[in-house]
């Protein structure tokens, strides 16, 4: 739940200014967390491998909180195309998870719903995952797994599992490198129209305040996605090889 700066201003000073508290006591600040925000445009929306925009440009953007203990918050909107007969145009994910590390070792819990505004309830688009994860940064590299579990996956195509592993590389000059390899699982193939399938990808980005400190918030990147599934069982090029391009920025 978003809380508007005038609300929280009204908050904390109703705290700071509370008379039960003693004339010499010290009064502490409360926290009310972090807000920060990215925009990005993108060659493709790629989600598990396969293109949601029929492998056309993508605007997408979202707004996050989060609080020292661990806690955040936020939501996420991307345009969409599934070829639907102009059912969905705008996905819009809604989140919370709570993270913390201990060391080189982290870990987090991640609670997610999918939206997605104008499609006929008909379709049971809409649909949530909870996906804990943990991973380790070994300082030339970090890596990362997690398993994200649907009751009702897209579609209404029933228990779901995705299983994810993931490693960066930051180099010199402010070039990322990074991979991942995913599996897909559906209880209901056919009402998913696809089958279960492994999905991998590498990728680069560069950070271009490396060349100019004006430019700090933005990135650029280019990320090579593919599956194992061929086109009959995709029904078209979405689940294909492609290089995905972007640029984003965040605030």
């Amino acid at each position: 739940m978003r809380i508007s700066n005038g609300v929280a201003a009204v908050a904390i000073a109703a705290i700071l200014g509370s008379p039960n508290l003693a004339s010499g006591e010290e009064k502490k600040e409360f926290d009310i967390g972090s807000f920060s925000a990215n925009v990005g445009l993108f060659s493709d929306y790629t989600y598990r491998g396969v293109s949601q925009t029929g492998q056309e440009p993508a605007v997408q953007g979202g707004i996050d909180w989060a609080h020292d203990v661990g806690l955040y918050a936020g939501f996420w909107g991307s345009n969409v195309d599934f070829s639907d007969g102009n059912e969905a145009h705008v996905e819009v994910d809604v989140y919370a998870g709570y993270g913390g590390s201990f060391g080189k070792f982290s870990y987090d819990i991640n609670f997610l719903y999918y939206l997605y505004p104008g499609a006929s309830d008909s379709l049971d688009y809409d649909f949530w995952e909870v996906t804990p994860s943990v991973g380790y940064d070994f300082g030339f590299a970090s890596v990362g797994f997690g398993i994200s579990f649907s009751p009702d996956f897209f579609g209404g195509s029933g228990d779901a599992q995705f299983y994810q592993g993931t490693v960066e590389v930051p180099l010199p000059a402010g070039f990322t490198v990074s991979g991942n390899v995913g599996y897909q699982a559906v209880d209901d193939n056919a009402t998913f129209a696809l089958p279960d399938y492994l999905t991998w990808g590498v990728g680069v980005s560069f950070d271009l305040g490396t060349l100019n400190s004006k430019l700090s918030n933005f990135t650029i990147g280019a990320d090579y996605v593919d599956t194992d599934i061929d086109e009959n069982e995709c029904g078209s090029e979405n689940c294909d090889a492609r290089v995905v391009f972007n640029i984003s920025a965040s605030f």
